[in-house]
């Protein structure tokens, strides 16, 4: 796999590498043994899969305190744009984001550390859209800031009009009004 590093610390884009015939192609979507090597020791524990139309938006989600999560994160069906915004306070990334357009084309992967509040918004008429957590869910350490934060200069690559989002997803505050950050000195791996 190819790891491409970006303007934040931890955040990488994985690319696997595919091997194509005339019967399609075959490519290894996960290696722990690689993964640890290359980008950093994690253990997953669950696996989430979603399905939705175009225009839905998923986000900006994160989980607290020893429920927090880091995820690696794909499409198999469609296409979608992912945007992981770090929260952490003291980052000197604080408040910044990056995005990358995931698809069933590209094959591309993007892993998300603990520390970011995530999201993604659906740009093909459907996607399904997978990704692994190192933790498990826990409903009562949700935690969520506004998609559409004007401070947070997100382009979601759809129109707001054509936006659909969850009752939820509709109330978050912004980042400056969020009532939980990480810590950015805080160590919050462990295996």
């Amino acid at each position: 796999m190819n790891v491409i590093k970006t303007n934040i610390e931890g955040v990488v884009i994985i690319e696997p590498r595919i091997f194509l015939d005339e019967r399609g192609y075959f490519y290894e979507s996960y290696n722990q043994q690689e993964f640890d090597e290359k980008i950093r020791p994690v253990r997953f524990v669950q696996d989430n899969q979603s399905k939705s139309t175009y225009g839905v938006l998923r986000g900006l989600h994160f989980q607290k305190d020893e429920h927090s999560q880091s995820k690696l994160v794909r499409v198999v069906e469609g296409r979608v744009l992912d945007v992981a915004v770090d929260i952490r306070q003291g980052s000197p990334t604080f408040g910044q984001h990056v995005a990358v357009e995931l698809s069933s084309e590209n094959q591309r992967q993007f892993f998300i550390p603990k520390g970011f509040a995530h999201g993604f918004s659906v740009l093909s008429e459907t996607a399904v859209f997978q990704y692994k957590c190192d933790e498990f869910y826990c409903p009562e350490s949700e935690g969520a800031i506004a998609w559409d934060d004007p401070a947070l200069h997100i382009d979601w690559k759809i129109p707001s009009e054509k936006v659909i989002l969850s009752p939820k997803d509709s109330h978050h505050p912004p980042l400056k009004d969020s009532d939980y950050l990480f810590d950015y000195g805080k160590d919050y791996y462990r295996l």
